[in-house]
């Protein structure tokens, strides 16, 4: 209990001065490392809040919680489909104000993979689900981004950002038993653009 109270107290600075905002956007998710199944981009969205410590000088931080779907379409030889993917992502960035207007971010993110959904179709007129599609992959993600991020009046956020991740998406695939939309060594790689608000004001 003790530490408990000490650990608050010794974030009430923090807390006190963030200012909470709210972002949403557009994802084109892709991924690489994935030539097997020649994969194609997806478009998706990304929604959710983030905390940006108030900060006059060079250096900020900025903390995000957010609701990611993505994906990406694919073909494997006669067959054709897409991958729509829902990660809970935690991006922590270091963000650098160029201007009051201006901030650059970047830094790691973590992500865990909340659903799955994969259909296919074939020349030969086959269609298909795959209902066990999240078995396939691995449930958490990690990797870096980057991005500009632009505050032209009170407090409207308009941004981008590129995020690729190192770690692979899928679990173990044994020869012979890998759906026609895995590839062992693919990874995310997304391009997003969003616009938000910090309540509060400009936050600078």
């Amino acid at each position: 209990m003790r530490k408990s109270i000490l650990l608050l107290a010794a974030l009430a600075p923090f807390l006190l001065s963030a200012q909470l905002g709210i972002k949403a956007g557009i994802n084109f998710a892709n991924v690489t490392s994935a030539s097997s199944i020649n994969p194609g981009s997806q478009s998706g969205f990304v929604a959710g809040l983030f905390l940006a410590p108030q900060s006059r000088g060079i250096i900020g931080s900025r903390t995000e919680l957010l609701f990611s779907r993505q994906g990406y379409s694919f073909k494997s030889g006669a067959t054709t489909g897409n991958v729509k993917l829902d990660y809970l992502v935690i991006p922590q960035f270091m963000a650098l104000n160029i201007t009051k207007f201006v901030q650059v971010q970047f830094g790691v993110q973590l992500a865990f993979l909340l659903n799955a959904k994969a259909d296919s179709s074939s020349a030969q007129g086959g269609a298909g689900q795959y209902p066990g599609a999240l078995s396939y992959y691995n449930k958490f993600d990690y990797g870096f981004g980057a991005g500009v991020e632009l505050h032209p009046v009170a407090g409207l956020v308009i941004g981008a950002r590129y995020n690729i991740s190192i770690s692979k998406m899928y679990s173990s695939l044994e020869t012979g038993q890998a759906p026609a939309f895995s590839s062992a060594d693919a990874k995310n790689n997304i391009v997003q653009v969003f616009t938000g608000w910090i309540f509060g004001g400009k936050g600078k």
